[in-house]
């Protein structure tokens, strides 16, 4: 009996010596800080952070690799715990919802696959790219809807996905799952960066319009009778539509696909008729603010770009101040369109919205009179955005400083001339860089040196075989001292106060799409030239020193337009280098600069988004449409000639009845890539219609 106890008191203390060992060995150190979290959490394991489980999500959460407000099924009281747990501020963030984008479900489609696979639109994809011919339709076997962790996604009659609003959290499941990305997550801040990419279903008429407006969505609002909703859709992009709805030249109407039956949809009209209906309706409005980010933003500049760029940088949430050197705002479309074409009302209108939204504005004070890019930064502006438009129709100013004192150091070709011409002395820089510009860049060069200038610098994108000067002219200029950059670009300028001390110069090929840091130079100025007719807009923001401590300013360029051909440096070919032809080409432009503002402000790159639509990019689309029956374009009355006579400054077009508008708006195919609306006559059916598919120009 004892020497049984003795055995077992032996094995005992043998066990518990080899499990004290044991836990020394495999001994496992849990962050309390994650035990902490992962307690808070739900433990549900929904997969709706995107992450395998509470688990997984509470390590990620305190390695930093995702927000404390990454569980969307905790609400907000849970985000601050676990906020509170980390030691950080929650700071509010827009919500995200999932939003289908395909218009024609799988039964409408004329041609398509036979499919008896799995009953899941990843394995179906396998298949020859899907079930239907479009190859970014959505496949209709609810894929979404079986994933959707919060049962907010269900299949309707159409097959098509239907999102409640009211149980979507935006976590992203469902764009995560879906294989031809029908379905992908949006919320305002989203939709005002959008661009048009390859995998988007688009139709003609929007991929042709320069501010991005989802036309056919706004089309079918109007032909619903919800006017103000179709205006809130014009306005995710474009701040102006009673404007544009009156002085657009309307490209997209040129890409109609009813111009292959009879008239294009009268696009514009149906645009000033729902923007009129806003008017006069005595509700005004405006869409969705993001959270507040604390960042302040300065506009110089109050045309139709300054004024777009102002609106969409107050809607991302930042503090915005706006600055006019006129007493009053609206630029060239104040100042050069008749009134009886945009009366100054309807105008002041349109501003007055942008302001009640917001934006602070300073009038009367001109940047390089009343205060110069340092002053803003000093004042704590994060950027400050210089859009002050059609310089090349209002050179002939010459205001104080003439108009190379609105811009650090810099100063246009044709002032530069003018000058010279003039006897005056054109330039005081002893450092002085040329960008752009033929034989008379060269002259204003050899100019700069005879003026004292210590080293002149000319950056062209040509190659030395395109120089608008032979072979041996080009040597006698090297030999003078003039440095020629080919096949160069200015990517930055950087300075202190009101005076540029350096640029940028990076060189390419044409094969380049990215650039590498050794093809990049930056060199001493402090006077740069530019041979276009106007300056582009510029981003400035404060500067880094050699310790990388702040210091003085430096400039971004807005992240390449559709109709850029290169995404190198300032002045890429295509985009505009005088004034925008179309005031909707200015409020593009606004928009895609407060966008880039966007991205530097939350740390993104300046690039063009992947995928994005050129205008070079070849499209699929149709040649040839059936059966579409012909239905007349309805026409928009006119004040009479004897009354105009009377009172020339009455606006001539008088807008469309609610009927002619209802009636215009069902002459929309609501097109897509190469789906559109059949239209049979009195009794109809929504169908898709595939007809020999071609490749187009965007």
């Amino acid at each position: 009996m004892l020497g049984g106890i003795l055995i077992m008191g032996g094995v005992g203390a043998l066990v518990g010596v080899g499990l004290a060992l044991a836990s020394k060995v495999f001994y496992v150190y849990v962050d309390p800080k994650i035990e902490a979290i992962e307690e808070a959490l739900p433990g549900a394991n929904c997969g709706g952070c995107g992450l395998p489980g509470c688990g997984s999500n509470a390590v990620a959460i305190v390695s930093g690799k995702a927000s404390p407000a990454s569980c969307v099924a905790g609400g907000e009281d849970l985000a601050a715990e676990i906020a509170s747990l980390m030691g950080v501020k929650l700071e509010a963030k827009e919500a995200d919802i999932a939003l289908p984008g395909c218009t024609y479900g799988l039964q409408d489609a004329d041609l398509k696959f036979l499919y008896s696979g799995v009953n899941d639109c990843r394995a179906a994809t396998l298949l020859n790219g899907g079930t239907k011919v479009c190859p970014i339709g959505c496949l209709g076997l609810g894929t979404c809807a079986r994933a959707c962790p919060f049962d907010a996604i269900t299949m309707g009659p159409d097959n098509l996905p239907v999102v409640d609003k009211e149980l979507c959290t935006g976590c992203g499941t469902c764009e995560r799952i879906c294989p031809k990305n029908i379905i992908t997550l949006t919320s305002n801040t989203r939709r005002i960066q959008a661009e048009h990419t390859t995998e988007d279903c688009t139709a003609p008429c929007e991929r042709s319009c320069p501010a991005g407006i989802n036309i056919p969505v706004y089309i079918r609002q109007v032909g619903e009778g919800k006017y103000l909703d179709a205006v809130r859709t014009i306005k995710e992009t474009n701040p102006f539509p009673l404007v544009c709805g009156r002085i657009c030249v309307h490209p997209c109407e040129y890409e109609c696909r009813r111009n292959l039956v009879d008239e294009p949809v009268a696009i514009n009209y149906l645009k000033r008729f729902a923007a009129d209906f806003e008017m006069n309706s005595g509700e005004r409005v405006q869409i969705p603010k993001a959270p507040e980010t604390g960042n302040r933003v300065a506009v110089v500049g109050g045309g139709a770009e300054g004024l777009t760029a102002a609106y969409f940088m107050n809607r991302l949430g930042h503090e915005v101040n706006l600055y006019e050197g006129k007493p009053i705002l609206g630029g060239l479309l104040r100042a050069g369109i008749q009134q009886n074409r945009l009366p100054r009302d309807t105008l002041d209108y349109e501003i007055q919205g942008i302001l009640d939204a917001g934006v602070q504005a300073v009038t009367g004070k001109k940047l390089g009179r009343d205060f110069t890019i340092g002053s803003l930064l000093r004042e704590d502006f994060s950027s400050v955005l210089v859009a002050t438009g059609g310089w090349d129709t209002h050179l002939s100013e010459r205001m104080e400083g003439g108009p190379a004192g609105i811009l650090p150091g810099v100063q246009l070709l044709i002032d530069f001339v003018m000058f010279q011409r003039e006897g005056k002395k054109p330039s005081d820089g002893k450092q002085v860089m040329i960008i752009g510009g033929g034989k008379t860049a060269f002259e204003a060069a050899a100019t700069s040196l005879k003026e004292g200038a210590k080293g002149v610098t000319m950056v062209l994108r040509v190659s030395r075989d395109q120089a608008p000067l032979p072979e041996d002219e080009l040597k006698k200029v090297e030999e003078s001292g003039i440095q020629l950059v080919f096949q160069g670009a200015l990517t930055k300028m950087m300075g202190e106060d009101d005076q540029i001390t350096h640029a940028e110069i990076t060189t390419f090929s044409e094969e380049d799409k990215e650039v590498s840091e050794d093809n990049r130079n930056v060199v001493p100025v402090d006077m740069l030239i530019t041979g276009s007719g106007r300056f582009p807009e510029l981003i400035y923001v404060p500067g880094k020193n050699d310790d990388g401590q702040t210091g003085g300013w430096e400039t971004l360029f807005p992240y390449p337009s559709p109709y850029a051909e290169q995404d190198i440096g300032m002045f890429r070919p295509g985009e505009a280098t005088t004034d925008y032809k179309a005031v909707v080409e200015a409020i593009g432009a606004g928009r895609r600069a407060a966008g880039s503002i966007q991205r530097f402000l939350t740390g993104e790159p300046l690039e063009a988004p992947g995928k994005m639509i050129r205008k070079q990019t070849r499209v699929l689309s149709l040649d040839q449409i059936e059966p579409v029956s012909e239905g007349p374009r309805q026409r928009m009355s006119e004040r009479p000639t004897e009354e105009l006579s009377t009172h020339p400054s009455s606006e001539i077009a008088l807008g469309y009845s609610e009927k002619e508008a209802l009636t215009e708006a069902k002459r929309c195919l609501q097109c897509g890539l190469i789906c559109y609306r059949r239209v049979k006559g009195p009794g109809h059916s929504p169908s898709l219609c595939r007809i020999q598919p071609s490749y187009l120009s965007s």
